[in-house]
């Protein structure tokens, strides 16, 4: 049997060989035997967890990968890969969230609704209806500061204009991705002023963002399916 240094594995993956004894610590590599001397003594299954654990880092993170890594070693393989299909699908909505934006970006009219007309002044509960969500949504996002309704003079209720509403749509496209988040209020913001191209640039990038760790995941479970190999699991 062939056995690898440590600063052997180190050079190919270029980390230092303190991050494979790190790596050891947190258990998702097998404990190496010892030489005589103490030295690790690593082999080609060794090898092989830590190319996967490096690869799967980028396209999965610390947390998932590790856990991944802690199933093969228990030779549960079906829990393994279905945390890679649920890490997977979520990139996925991620991907359709971008896209929606994007569509909604090209064309910025509101989509037609059966038996509905745009009225130019909205209560809340017709904005509500008319986008497709919640009142308290819509008293949530504006407590986040990004919708300003106007105000009835007489009474102090909400009123929404089309430019409301096309912000709430906006929202609701946006907020269930993670990229999208951290920039909601500036893409809110640049909707306001018409700022749609800028808009659209940071949809882009992070739609560039998705499409590079789903290539960083597929590089990863590749790795993954060298491992279990090696293993003979598979």
């Amino acid at each position: 049997m062939r056995y690898f240094k440590p600063i052997e594995i180190a050079r190919e993956l270029h980390i230092s060989t303190s991050a494979l004894r790190h790596y050891e610590s947190w258990g998702v590599v097998p404990a190496p035997a010892r030489a005589a001397n103490g030295y690790r003594l690593y082999t080609k299954v060794h090898l092989a967890y830590f190319r996967c654990l490096r690869t799967m880092f980028q396209g999965f993170g610390v947390a998932v990968t590790c856990e991944v890594l802690r199933n093969i070693q228990n030779a549960d393989i079906d829990a393994a890969f279905w945390l890679i299909n649920k890490e997977q699908t979520s990139l996925q909505n991620e991907k359709a969230a971008a896209d929606k934006t994007l569509e909604l970006l090209k064309n910025l009219k509101l989509p037609p609704l059966a038996n509905k007309k745009l009225k130019k002044l909205m209560t809340i509960g017709e904005a509500a209806a008319f986008t497709g969500v919640t009142t308290s949504a819509i008293r949530h996002w504006e407590k986040e500061g990004l919708l300003i309704p106007e105000r009835d003079p007489e009474n102090g209720y909400r009123l929404f204009t089309p430019l409301h509403t096309r912000k709430i749509l906006l929202i609701r496209t946006l907020r269930n991705s993670v990229y999208f988040l951290k920039n909601m209020k500036e893409i809110v913001q640049a909707v306001e002023h018409q700022s749609i191209k800028e808009v659209k640039k940071v949809t882009e990038n992070a739609l560039q963002i998705i499409h590079e760790r789903n290539r960083h995941q597929f590089r990863g479970i590749h790795q993954l399916i060298e491992l279990c190999e090696v293993l003979e699991l598979m």
